[in-house]
């Protein structure tokens, strides 16, 4: 038997793929992800920016919304400079360890995000259900202590899958089935029992993801059965604080569950249905985002105009 540090085994590299059958149109498909990173890029910097400098902003709403900003960043640039290499000048290797470094933050940041999104639907809880306490209960020290926890959270709960991944022996191709590395593409290159990574990484998605969506979902009934009680008048302009918030949730956890499942029960879809579910899950929330925030958040649009113009 051969040892496991046998590069048939332990491999140098993995290959990433752009849009097979599409090879000879990389170069023009590029730009749309490279306006897509920019747009990312510029949106959520100039959010971070006007909540920094506009003091009428610094409440718990904002701030979890730049925290949510700076989150995109790090997520799109822990993945699109790749997919912009790859595309461009048809660089498919990334390295062992640079897969599972890239494996890790992508998992991480999203698990962060969703926590973030989850203290974002308790602070709209908390302002319609109980609007004397709201400023009492989400200080600014419990904040921090809120987004540290996030980090925490996500990073513990991820960090064993790059390890789950470099107990398997990799055999035959060293081909993955995205731009980027993620745990369930990576599993599936290996020639071992990959039981206990499908179990783990099962849990911690449900645990994290999906006690998140639970919760979120929880904090809605909580908000509709208050605001039910409401004038009609009321009643619209209490929920019209929770619309951007709740696109946030659709745009981020309605990709991830798809994802989820094509990669588990998709056996038998195309490659193509992979490749689109894992980049619009990637790669679109953070376009997204800012202008669900910036742009269709009617009732902000003075303030933000007025910080911008500062």
């Amino acid at each position: 038997m051969p040892a496991f540090n046998d590069s048939r085994y332990d491999p140098s590299a993995f290959i990433l793929i752009g849009f097979p059958g599409l090879e000879a149109a990389h170069v023009w498909l590029a730009f749309p992800f490279f306006l897509m990173y920019l747009f990312a890029l510029i949106g959520n910097s100039i959010i971070l920016y006007i909540i920094r400098t506009e003091p009428s902003l610094h409440e718990p709403m904002y701030l979890f919304l730049a925290v949510l900003a700076a989150l995109d960043i790090l997520l799109s640039t822990s993945t699109m400079p790749k997919v912009l290499v790859l595309l461009w000048f048809g660089v498919t290797e990334i390295s062992y360890n640079g897969c599972l470094v890239q494996m890790f933050l992508i998992h991480s940041l999203s698990a962060i995000e969703s926590t973030v999104l989850l203290a974002m639907a308790f602070d709209r809880y908390t302002a319609i259900c109980h609007p004397l306490r709201h400023s009492s209960i989400l200080t600014n020290p419990r904040i921090s202590w809120i987004v540290l926890v996030a980090v925490i959270r996500g990073s513990l709960f991820f960090t064993p899958l790059p390890l789950l991944i470099k107990r398997l022996p990799i055999c035959g191709s060293r081909v993955l089935s995205h731009s980027y590395c993620v745990h369930q593409d990576v599993m599936k290159l290996a020639c071992a029992d990959t039981t206990p990574n499908i179990v783990y990484g099962l849990g911690a998605i449900l645990i994290v993801m999906g006690v998140d969506v639970l919760l979120i979902s929880v904090s809605y009934v909580q908000i509709l059965r208050t605001v039910s009680r409401l004038s009609h008048r009321e009643c619209l302009k209490a929920f019209n604080t929770c619309i951007s918030h709740i696109t946030a949730v659709l745009i981020f956890y309605t990709p991830l569950i798809g994802l989820s499942v094509v990669h588990r029960f998709g056996d038998r879809s195309s490659p193509t249905v992979h490749i689109a579910m894992g980049d619009i899950y990637l790669f679109l929330p953070p376009v997204l985002n800012p202008i669900v925030y910036g742009l269709l958040t009617k009732q902000k649009q003075d303030q933000w105009t007025h910080g911008f113009c500062r």
